[in-house]
């Protein structure tokens, strides 16, 4: 078994270190030229269009016909925005010094305009099916790819994002809920996992209803938990922020004078893990997202782009950057680099400096809500897949096993489990990365329109 968990591995660094950073930061680099900057161009549209309309009147909910801006908006986050945000953060530091959050910062800016591209196809190729809008990347791998290529390719990537996601993937989250929660409340590991299935069947069985009514509450609200908590112990070390941003930038060149010569950080390590953290938790470009993208009910496919640009903005730009931050400023990366402290409890002991064993609590609750709106999220870009190929019996057959699996998951032990999901993770960026470049002449078209459209309609409101 540690034999075959080592092979893994190794194809897993070569894969996301190396193959994927070139292909997804290429992919957004392209699009970041082709696109002229539109991240930079349309952010605030974004916001606009992501916000402008939650304080309304009016209670909407996700029916058949999908879901609102927002709603979709909520569910893309609930699985961008995991325990990558608690941990990925921390191990990018250790392996790659601070530096690596620079470089984290470059693959989310290029990211955002893959992400648009990922979401204004989605919409583009979105479908009804049974009565219900269905959409994601296998629709627009299949209107890429005409005949049998693309149906293969598309079945490909299905099956890959099911067993990355929906089994594998949820079985880390559920695993990472049972540690925490029996490190900082000493409850057995296998009682989380039963609460955490109940609770998800209830959610899964709502569809996508119940779905999009749990992420438009629950991502707000634990994205807001955080970020107090965060901004709390940031401000409480108030006098050593400039020196943070300061080893963040030296360091993204010069990694070894601000890291005190800690051997094997360079600036190719601080690229490649920052790089490499940062694509995994803001998941631009893996193609899970647009399954939410496709179902926002919206005037033009670019508008949904626009806000799936803030997403990637959230994730990354706040919430890592946060993590990042509360590492830096209270001085316990040094602990990291020894190895006395990993990953995960690095963030922990982070918070402890301020708010002792409560800060492990801290953790423990987010990490919580982190990786249960991740579960759901993922069982949802699972489900939409597994509707394309089984149809309805096959979707209450996954529901039932990922329930099966989210109790597995939070008290076995999962190495095996961690490999294969990063392994399936990157595998299905390939197809979808094929589809996107294969397109971009389509996306581009897509933007052009929506900008003359925009234009003719800002001459008429003059005339008038």
């Amino acid at each position: 078994m540690d034999i075959l968990i080592r092979f893994i591995e190794f194809i897993n660094d070569y894969l996301w270190n190396y193959v994927l950073i070139f292909l997804l930061c290429g992919t957004g680099l392209y699009f970041t030229i082709r696109l002229k900057f539109i991240q930079i161009r349309k952010f605030s549209r974004g916001f606009k269009l992501a916000f402008g309309g939650v304080l309304k009147k009016g209670n909407i909910k996700a029916d058949e016909g999908g879901m609102t801006s927002f709603q979709s908006l909520a569910t893309a986050i609930a699985a961008q925005v995991g325990t990558g945000n608690l941990v990925g953060a921390a191990g990018a530091l250790i392996a790659g010094g601070p530096g690596s959050i620079f470089w984290m910062w470059i693959s989310a800016f290029l990211g955002m305009a893959t992400i648009y591209v990922e979401a204004a196809l989605a919409q583009k190729f979105k479908t009804m099916k049974d009565g219900v809008v269905v959409g994601g990347p296998r629709y627009y791998i299949i209107g890429a790819f005409k005949g049998t290529f693309g149906k293969v390719l598309a079945t490909i990537f299905s099956i890959l994002i099911v067993l990355a996601l929906g089994f594998m993937g949820n079985m880390v989250q559920s695993n990472a809920i049972g540690n925490a929660f029996e490190t900082a409340f000493y409850i057995p590991q296998w009682t989380v996992g039963i609460v955490i299935s109940v609770i998800a069947m209830f959610i899964f069985v709502g569809g996508v209803k119940r779905i999009a009514s749990v992420t438009e509450k629950l991502v707000p609200f634990m994205a807001l938990l955080y970020i107090v908590g965060a901004l709390i112990v940031v401000f409480a070390n108030v006098t050593k922020i400039p020196q943070a941003f300061s080893n963040i930038f030296v360091g993204a060149f010069y990694p070894q004078a601000v890291t005190g010569g800690v051997i094997g950080i360079t600036i190719q390590k601080a690229m490649q893990f920052g790089v490499a953290r940062g694509l995994f938790s803001n998941e631009a470009g893996m193609g899970s997202t647009p399954h939410a993208h496709a179902l926002a009910k919206v005037k033009h496919p670019c508008d949904q782009g626009f806000i799936a640009m803030i997403g990637v903005f959230i994730d990354t730009f706040i919430i890592l950057t946060l993590t990042a931050l509360v590492i830096l400023v209270t001085d316990v990366l040094p602990l990291g680099y020894d190895g006395q402290l990993n990953n995960g409890n690095l963030t922990q002991a982070a918070f402890a400096t301020l708010f002792g064993q409560s800060g492990n609590i801290f953790i423990a609750v987010c990490l919580l809500f982190f990786a249960f709106s991740t579960i759901i999220g993922w069982y949802f870009f699972g489900a939409s897949n597994i509707s394309a190929l089984f149809g309805k019996i096959g979707v209450r057959i996954y529901a039932g096993l990922v329930c099966v699996l989210l109790v597995l998951g939070s008290f076995l032990k999962v190495d095996l489990v961690w490999a294969l999901t990063d392994l399936f993770n990157g595998l299905m960026v390939i197809p979808n990365l094929i589809a996107l470049l294969a397109l971009g002449g389509l996306a581009a078209k897509i933007s052009k329109d929506y900008e003359y459209s925009n234009r003719l309609k800002l001459r008429k409101e003059k005339k008038k």
